[in-house]
């Protein structure tokens, strides 16, 4: 992992919030225990590679009910260790000193805890619950999908999903659009900067084919499915999607359990998902080394859109987001990525989120290339429909020569972002 651990500001009373501070490729971050006690929940994390701190392999039928109470984190959950099946609790930690810090030996109400998941390596293999009762302590750390930074990003953003937007409105309307719009662009840089690192840091421990297939599976999940998709990218690399060793249907089955469908259009179905990504495997079986070979092409469309948009301020012109396009032919560019890396098999706002989410910034981070200009005025994905209309109603899109576009909205996360922020003492 990128970050190194810092400093850990763990409360002494059971009830208080835990926070670990942490040093990421874009400075100290936070990642509270609540965070950790997400992802067992979501189980976003390698399950195939499970295993208590003494080498017993762990299955997790089910996680347990998460408990915003008083006592355990999780109650009630089916779990496998070492061949043997147990139902119990599961209590939360980021390091395993906890337990004791937090005296849940002494506490009746954590007397069915059957397992202890940490964050951090533990000193031990075991915790000590009442009358000496010992707990298997497993360690999520080795086994998530990604950097804690990117999680932690991650669920900020998600926090603000369903956020409402009038204070955001309100206090944006005062700019005038020179103003606006160089705010969104500082903002949506930021974004464009901290995507690029985190692909880096993808390659980097997955090497670059399993990175651009776990890319693929977790966009084409997301983001009601984005965790067991990535389980799946895990399980199954692309080499036994290439070689026919895997049924999408079967992988459905197996995780019936894992899928969240409440919500979900019968197009985000991910049932449909695999299928599709099981055809466009086999028609572009090599589609992440046609992706490296693509760097050239879209630097040139980049350098192109930078041209465009430097053109449009000599001038003393707006930048059109529709001039832009033409000039770097955008249209024809994302025909050629829709046909030549996915078969023509994703399209739809779903393809414009692999292009900008995952893309282009793995391709700039193994390349070492400069696609930010594209990425911004690419086409707009799944974007909410909420902030499409604010950034309409603010003049920065307008249907004709300013049509919505991926940085703009990037921009307007970025900024909302900020406001989340503690300012620094």
């Amino acid at each position: 992992m990128a970050e190194t651990f810092v400093m850990n500001k763990t409360a002494s009373t059971p009830d208080a919030q835990a926070v670990a501070e942490l040093q990421g490729i874009y400075g100290l971050f936070l990642f509270p225990e609540k965070l950790l006690q997400k992802i067992w929940a979501k189980r976003e994390f390698s399950e195939a590679d499970l295993k208590t701190v003494d080498g017993r392999p762990v299955t997790v039928i089910h996680p347990g009910k998460w408990n915003g109470l008083g006592g355990p984190d999780f109650l009630g959950a089916h779990l496998k260790i070492g061949g043997r099946e147990l139902a119990g609790d599961v209590e939360v930690h980021l390091r395993e000193a906890d337990w004791a810090v937090h005296r849940h030996a002494e506490d009746p109400a954590y007397d069915n805890v059957v397992l202890h998941v940490v964050l951090f390596e533990p000193a031990v293999a075991c915790s000590v619950g009442a009358a000496g009762k010992r707990i298997p302590v497993v360690t999520l750390l080795p086994l998530l999908h990604y950097g804690l930074e990117e999680y932690a990003a991650d669920d900020a953003v998600e926090k603000l999903a369903n956020r409402p937007l009038d204070h955001a409105r309100e206090k944006l309307g005062v700019f005038d659009a020179v103003a606006l719009g160089a705010l969104l662009k500082r903002h949506s840089d930021e974004r464009w900067t901290q995507k690029a690192g985190f692909a880096r840091e993808r390659i980097r421990l997955l090497g670059w084919e399993a990175a651009c297939h776990h890319a693929a599976l977790e966009i084409l999940g997301y983001r009601f499915n984005r965790a067991p998709m990535l389980s799946v990218a895990t399980e199954f690399p692309l080499g036994m999607w290439v070689g026919g060793q895997v049924d999408p249907e079967q992988i459905f089955e197996t995780r019936r359990m894992q899928w969240s469908l409440q919500g979900v259009r019968p197009l985000n179905h991910p049932r449909l998902r695999l299928r599709q990504y099981a055809v466009w495997v086999t028609a572009r079986p090599d589609w992440p080394e046609r992706l490296k070979n693509l760097a050239g092409a879209l630097k040139a469309a980049a350098d192109k859109v930078a041209g465009a948009e430097e053109t449009s301020c000599l001038v003393g012109e707006g930048i059109s987001v529709r001039a832009v396009r033409k000039a770097a032919q955008m249209k024809i560019l994302r025909g050629q990525l829709l046909d030549g890396l996915c078969g023509g098999e994703v399209g739809g706002s779903r393809f414009e989120n692999l292009v900008c989410d995952g893309f282009l910034p793995l391709l700039a981070a193994e390349a070492n290339t400069v696609l930010r200009p594209l990425w911004y005025h690419w086409f707009a994905g799944d974007a909410p429909a909420d902030r499409v209309r604010m950034l309409r109603g603010l003049g920065v899109f307008d249907g004709a020569l300013q049509p919505a576009a991926h940085g703009p909205i990037q921009g307007l996360l970025g900024w909302m972002l900020a406001q989340e922020r503690p300012i620094a003492s």
